[in-house]
């Protein structure tokens, strides 16, 4: 029987990194290996997909895909210089939208930098502006869309117990706790 994984949004939070300017960005060889991509090479397409995606939008592709050079070990305490990307926020955005869906990984991917990206283009005034009761639905929003992205790529993926799948999800998230645990103490109906 496959093994369901634990997923949760800080798997992307743990490798974003932060350059001398308070910048947060990400590196290519890192998210292909987290969307499960064995090997870099067929993680390519997917960001050349999204470099297609950010120049059609009228957006500087070099602004959010800065080709760079990075030394990797490669044994016997040798490296070599290999050609990754630093990548904005935004370019994350478009890479996980063009990857394959049919990984449960993609589909939370898809759901965590739409919902950042979002956050990003509203201004800190424009989401100070709104009520607790239009961030709540604003975020109640962005989660059922993520939970039909990710329910889609599950079923793609040959996931059959749903109840199963997403009781994964919680004690995930919740120390171990079912669906049905976090109700009772939270004593919900």
């Amino acid at each position: 029987m496959n093994e369901i994984k634990e997923y949760t949004e800080k798997i992307f939070e743990d490798i974003k990194h932060i350059d001398e300017n308070g910048n947060e960005y990400w590196l290519a060889r890192e998210l292909g290996k987290i969307l499960e991509y064995g090997e870099y090479r067929k993680f390519l397409p997917s960001i050349k997909k999204a470099m297609i995606s950010c120049e059609k939008s009228g957006q500087n592709v070099k602004n959010h895909f800065a080709q760079m050079d990075v030394m990797v070990d490669i044994g016997s305490n040798a490296k070599r210089k290999l050609k990754d990307y630093k990548l904005t926020r935004y370019a994350c955005y478009l890479i996980v939208q063009n990857s394959d869906s049919s990984k449960p990984v993609v589909a939370l991917g898809q759901t965590y930098f739409a919902i950042q990206t979002r956050k990003q283009e509203l201004s800190e005034k424009e989401y100070n502006e709104l009520t607790e009761d239009e961030k709540r639905f604003y975020q109640r929003d962005l989660t059922r869309k993520g939970n039909y992205s990710l329910n889609i790529a599950a079923r793609n993926a040959g996931v059959k117990n749903f109840d199963r799948f997403h009781n994964s999800g919680y004690r995930g998230l919740y120390n171990g706790e079912t669906a049905n645990d976090i109700a009772k103490r939270k004593k919900l109906r």
